[in-house]
């Protein structure tokens, strides 16, 4: 409990400037004490304001207030610094590995909490107090304990290094200055120190302005993420549940067709059941007339064998005519012919390509909450395009891993495919663009940058990248820019560059040009509905060339 009180003593009695006991109190007319160099600091620093504020109450005072020493505060100050000293540390004051220790404590030491940069010592509270007592330390700069305080002496000449050399970017003393710096251009560390503080505020709001931009793609990451989670979770909740129906099905089917056969095993087995007790009983009968037969013609009385003879005259021949044809295979052959039909079906369809309900490889699920404006922004959305050759015009050159078409003059050896454009000499890419994606042509001359649906046409006229409903086509040559859809030209008065970026938002109907080089120039947007994926596209002229370029979304934070 006394160490309690001699705690809240202490922070009574603390200035709240340097948060320290009170050195030499003084108390403003508004009746809040401080020690007399914290409050006369603060006052010198509102000189050029014209008015000062009180630092604890901020009461206003439009001339500087005079100040009065209060005695009784001061002895009181002076008996509780006493009482500090005397008192046994608490374990937690001493130093431990990491902390910085008092350079005068013999024993164990204490932990510092003031370094002085004139002494180049740190000082516990105990071995701190003449520094705050005697005036023979009045001048000296104290500063929140630092761990590698011997960094501020000169190794050669054991001096404080108070002075900067601009021309060797590097703080000295001051018999550095006059000896081996002579000549060069010197501040005072202070001075730098103030002038690198000046330029330490904007590159600090640059930084801090970039955390919080990281953390909102981070938060809009983490956001993607779950909603990539839920979404996923779904589709696996949803395709089960149709598959379990489509099971379900199947064994419905199967025992439909089981039973079906049995009713048709019964059927059968009762026919033939019933054939087989009729035949059974003309055997009977059969064999009855034969003993009959067998005993008449060993009977030696004449008269009596042409007696029972004309009795047995009336057998007649057989009503059934039987014709029994054993094939047990064809039987359900009709039956077993269906089922194999429809297993054929189902094969084709699960082994059909299922490009239309999966996500191409490759491909980003994320889509930005607002469109991009920085070409950083755009890059995070960047997307690998290459040219699919078997759409190729014979007369274009592909290069560079399919990434650069130029027009070759001559009719290549392209392999004939339905794919290739046969009049326009364009080529569509590879990939299918169904999602948010960025991508950046160079070219020369004249040449056309396109989206379109896979279903454009391969001949005629309206094949062309703008010409019909199925294409979207900025065309570049060295004095202008048009856009084309659907055969509607767009004329474009924006700067020439030889790198257009091209930003695709599929789900939302987004497609830009931007003119691509120190910064991002919208050349034309479109806002539309797309009712297909699309791919990429070039149409390049006669000596024109065109190339996607290779892009890496880097996320540098260089100040």
């Amino acid at each position: 409990m006394a160490e309690r009180g001699l705690q809240l003593d202490k922070e009574r009695f603390s200035c709240s400037i340097c948060l320290d006991l009170l050195n030499k109190p003084v108390t403003t007319s508004c009746g809040h004490s401080f020690c007399k160099s914290c409050i006369r600091s603060h006052w010198d620093a509102e000189d050029q304001k014209g008015s000062y504020t009180c630092p604890q109450c901020r009461q206003a005072f439009m001339l500087r207030p005079v100040l009065g020493k209060n005695t009784m505060l001061a002895e009181l100050v002076e008996e509780l610094k006493k009482d500090v000293l005397q008192a046994a540390p608490h374990p937690q004051h001493y130093a431990e590995p990491g902390d910085v220790a008092c350079d005068v404590c013999t024993e164990r030491k204490l932990k510092a909490s003031k370094s002085c940069l004139q002494c180049m010592a740190s000082y516990c509270e105990l071995h701190l107090q003449p520094h705050y007592e005697s005036s023979n330390f009045q001048r000296h700069k104290l500063v929140e304990a630092l761990a590698k305080l011997q960094e501020n002496l000169c190794s050669v000449h054991s001096k404080v290094k108070e002075i900067f050399c601009c021309s060797d970017q590097q703080c000295i003393c001051s018999v550095c200055a006059m000896e081996e710096h002579s000549g060069h251009d010197t501040v005072s560390a202070i001075a730098e120190r103030a002038e690198r503080q000046k330029e330490l505020g904007p590159r600090w709001q640059k930084i801090q302005q970039r955390i919080q931009d990281r953390e909102k793609h981070m938060k809009l990451l983490q956001q993607q993420m779950e909603a990539i989670d839920s979404s996923a979770d779904k589709a696996m909740r949803d395709t089960q549940i149709m598959f379990n129906q489509l099971h379900r099905l199947v064994e419905k089917r199967s025992s439909d067709v089981q039973q079906q056969i049995r009713f048709q095993q019964q059927t059968e087995l009762s026919r033939a059941k019933e054939l087989q007790k009729k035949l059974q009983q003309e055997v009977t009968d059969l064999r009855r007339r034969d003993a009959e037969l067998d005993q008449l013609s060993r009977t030696e009385d004449h008269g009596q064998f042409l007696l029972s003879y004309a009795l047995l005259s009336g057998l007649s021949e057989s009503t059934h005519s039987v014709s029994i044809n054993i094939h047990p295979q064809s039987y359900f052959q009709e039956v077993t012919a269906a089922v194999s039909e429809l297993v054929n079906k189902l094969q084709r369809i699960l082994s059909q390509d299922w490009s239309q309900v999966s996500l191409t490889e490759g491909e980003t699920l994320l889509r930005p909450e607002v469109e991009p404006t920085t070409r950083a922004e755009f890059l995070q959305y960047s997307k690998r395009i290459t040219m699919d050759p078997n759409t190729a015009h014979r007369e274009l050159l592909l290069s560079e891993g399919h990434r650069r078409v130029t027009f070759g003059y001559t009719i290549l050896s392209y392999s004939d495919n339905p794919e290739r454009f046969r009049e326009c000499a364009q080529v569509l890419s590879r990939e299918i663009l169904t999602v948010c994606c960025y991508w950046e042509v160079k070219w020369k001359r004249f040449v056309s940058i396109a989206v379109a649906y896979k279903c454009i046409s391969r001949t005629g006229s309206d094949s062309e990248f703008g010409y019909n409903d199925k294409s979207w086509s900025l065309e570049c040559d060295c004095n202008s820019y048009k856009f084309r859809h659907n055969n509607i030209v767009t004329f474009l008065s924006v700067p020439q560059c030889s790198r257009v970026g091209v930003y695709l938002d599929h789900s939302d109907g987004i497609l830009c040009f931007y003119s691509v080089s120190e910064t991002m120039t919208l050349i034309h947007r479109v806002q539309t509905t797309f009712t297909q994926p699309l791919h990429a596209g070039l149409w390049v002229d006669i000596s024109g060339s065109a190339e996607f370029v290779e892009l890496q979304y880097t996320c540098d934070v260089n100040i």
